[in-house]
């Protein structure tokens, strides 16, 4: 009895460090992100913030480290996202809240894989406006940069909803707030001249969504 009683609590105990270390790379995808981002954003020559978007520094000889920033951020949300579905099942915004976070994850691997075009002069060589034609490539970069965006947006407020339901008003405030204020920076029609700081914006936002959640849902867990 005492042996089978010992067995099920070790077996207990993995699966809460499993579970936990999944929920940490909910935190590290939200640093790696704007770290990797905002580093070669201010290093590389000729990339200004003020006019090309973050995402267009998969542009040009570096720019697999964006590539890569894009799928370790990816790996690392749905990582988060499995285990958010173990910790939180079959609570509330236990389903759809991982759903929405690895669509996430999905997203943003493949807004890495696909590239928007060069423009506005970047990188070196670049028209200096945008080009007459989109690429297939570039308009498919667009829909997996919406996706990543929308999903992590209305996780927020999934999780709005369940911090209120559990009584915590400053938790479920930050998650709704993050979600709306960033869904106003990335989606209404804003002047065309913003979009690329209003997105970078945006950007640090939703990254510090996941941190917040993960340090949250972790210590529910303990």
């Amino acid at each position: 009895m005492t042996s089978s009683i010992t067995s099920s609590d070790r077996t207990t105990s993995t699966r809460g460090d499993r579970t936990r270390h999944l929920l940490t790379c909910g935190a590290i995808a939200g640093f790696v992100f704007p770290a990797l981002s905002f580093g070669q954003a201010l290093s590389r020559p000729g990339f200004d913030l003020r006019r090309h978007a973050l995402s267009s520094l998969t542009l040009g000889d570096l720019g697999w480290l964006q590539t890569v920033a894009f799928a370790v951020t990816g790996l690392l949300a749905i990582a988060f996202a499995v285990g958010l579905r173990q910790a939180l099942r079959p609570g509330r915004a236990g389903t759809v809240g991982p759903v929405l976070v690895g669509v996430y994850g999905v997203a943003m691997i493949g807004g890495g894989f696909f590239v928007p075009d060069p423009a506005y002069g970047w990188p070196s060589g670049a028209p200096d406006g945008l080009p007459e034609q989109a690429s297939t490539g570039s308009m498919l970069h667009v829909v997996c940069g919406a996706a990543a965006f929308l999903s992590l947006i209305a996780a927020g407020l999934i999780f709005a909803r369940r911090f209120a339901g559990q009584g915590r008003r400053g938790w479920a405030a930050y998650s709704a707030v993050s979600g709306v204020v960033a869904f106003a920076l990335t989606a209404l029609p804003w002047s065309e001249e913003s979009a690329s700081v209003r997105f970078a914006v945006g950007a640090v936002i939703i990254s510090g969504w996941p941190v917040a959640v993960s340090y949250r849902v972790r210590a529910e867990s303990t």
